[in-house]
Parts: C-alpha cells; sequence; structure tokens
C-alpha cells in the first residue's frame, strides 16, 4: 500500500505549533478572529469533539488485521447497490468539487483503499460503495452539472428515497466559489425528501480568508432562513492540507452511531 501523507493522521497534527494545529483540526474556529463583533457564533461550535472522539473515529478509518477497509462495488442501479446492511453515509456533489479527492483523504490511513481521483471532470459515473470494517459504508456519488449522467437525478433519487440505512448526506460545496444554482437544486431535492444532510466546504486552501469567511457566513445565512434538513455547522476542509479532514472523520463516526457519546472539549 502507499504511505499515508503527512498530518493524515492526527499523532502528526498535534505535533505542530498551535495556530496551525487549530487550523487542520478545527477550521472553521480559526476564521472567528475575522468576524465583526456581534456576530452569532453558535454555528460555529455546534460539533466540537475532544481528542478521544477524535482519535476513536481515526481508528475506525485505519485499517488493520480484523478491520478491513475495502471497495465493495459499483453500482448504476438501485438493484446493483450492496444489501444495507450497515449505517451508511453518501457524498454528492457537483462535478469537479473535489469529491474523490475528499473521499481519498479521508481513506488515507487504509492506503491499500484504491478511489480513483480524475482530473477530468463528471468521471464518476457511478455509485461507489465502500465498506469500513463492521461499522459503515461510506457512498461516492456520481457528480452533478457539467458531464454527469443522464440518469444522474434517477440515480440519486432513488437512492436517497429508498435507503433506508441512510444516516447522513454530504453535500459538497466549493469554498472558493461559494453555492451554485446546482447545489440549490441539490438542496431543494434533499430538503423535499426529507433527508438529513450537512454541508462540506471543499478546496479551502484555495480561497483568501476574507473569500471563504464570507462565503461561509453567506451558506449559514441560507442555512438558516431556507432549510430544515441541513446540519447548522458546516464543515471545512483540504484534501491537500487535509485541513478538516479529521473533524470530519469523527462527525461521520457520530451520524454513524459508532461515537454514541462525543464529549466536547
Amino acid at each position: 500500500g502507499r504511505v499515508p501523507p503527512a498530518l493524515a493522521a492526527l499523532s502528526q497534527v498535534l505535533r505542530l505549533e498551535r495556530s496551525r494545529r487549530t487550523r487542520i483540526m478545527f477550521p472553521l474556529q480559526r476564521l472567528e478572529r475575522y468576524l465583526a463583533p456581534g456576530t452569532d457564533t453558535a454555528p460555529f461550535h455546534i460539533f466540537e469533539p475532544g481528542l478521544g472522539a477524535l482519535q476513536r473515529a481515526e481508528t475506525l478509518f485505519t485499517s488493520g488485521q480484523g478491520h478491513p477497509i475495502d471497495y465493495v462495488s459499483s453500482a448504476v442501479r438501485m438493484d446493483h447497490a450492496p444489501p444495507p446492511a450497515l449505517p451508511e453515509v453518501c457524498f454528492i456533489g457537483r462535478s469537479n468539487v473535489g469529491k474523490s479527492s475528499l473521499i481519498r483523504a479521508l481513506f488515507s490511513l487504509a492506503p491499500e483503499v484504491e478511489v480513483r481521483v480524475s482530473k477530468t471532470p463528471g468521471h464518476t459515473k457511478k455509485m461507489n460503495f465502500f465498506k469500513v470494517g463492521k461499522y459503515f459504508t461510506l457512498v461516492d456519488m456520481p457528480g452533478y452539472g457539467y458531464r454527469a449522467p443522464q440518469d444522474f437525478v434517477e440515480m440519486v433519487e432513488a437512492y436517497l428515497q429508498e435507503r433506508r440505512n441512510l444516516k447522513r448526506t454530504f453535500l459538497l460545496v466549493d469554498g472558493v466559489v461559494g453555492l451554485q444554482k446546482t447545489d440549490h437544486i441539490a438542496v431543494e431535492m434533499l430538503e423535499e425528501f426529507g433527508i438529513p444532510y450537512v454541508m462540506v466546504l471543499t478546496k479551502i486552501d484555495r480561497a483568501p480568508q476574507g473569500l471563504l469567511l464570507k462565503n461561509v457566513l453567506g451558506i449559514q445565512e441560507f442555512v438558516k432562513e431556507n432549510t430544515q434538513g441541513c446540519f447548522p455547522q458546516l464543515f471545512l476542509v483540504s484534501s491537500v492540507e487535509f485541513s478538516g479532514v479529521h473533524l470530519l472523520r469523527c462527525f461521520v463516526a457520530h451520524v454513524t452511531g459508532n461515537l454514541p457519546a462525543v464529549e466536547t472539549s
């Protein structure tokens, strides 16, 4: 297998000096220093696990003897999907939002797992299922928008409506450009179906702090005013720098029932 990249493991992050460690582990908190006085900071601190919970979540994403992390199968229709035996999460987003790169970062401590990352937008045409031991399944969904497969809507709608073991949908939004028209369509679909979901802002290493904060505050306001099923805290990630990856692992472990009690720091 491949050697995990630097900062893939918490033990490596904890060796960093404090400000950089915070930026990697809790990138949303790092933005607080730029907020205007009186800004509501509650949506920045809803899910704030302690180090113990982060470490326990990391063990779920670390393959080992007796705990395999495997690509299971791909499907273009629901009758091709594996049986819904485990709690499940799915990742959806626009083509080229960095979805496969993020999933590869989440699985970086299981280097034998092959998550294909293409330079060509719209490469993922199927639902790809990854089994994390006996604990949960993670699904990489086809990208929507540019070069999306024609049957994307039918495929994803059927999955969201029929997959009874689905615990949370992760809607990925480009942290540089913010919500786009196609993202609004995805939000409307999730809201219509009553699917609990969370927004993840990707590529935050490419966004200047001012632009990133503007997008975060704008999306937070949108979530507050226009959604019912969206978790009010955003998750910020960089698949390059591993910012937010450890926290996202912890949230996945939590919503799949594998961290029933998350202590807060």
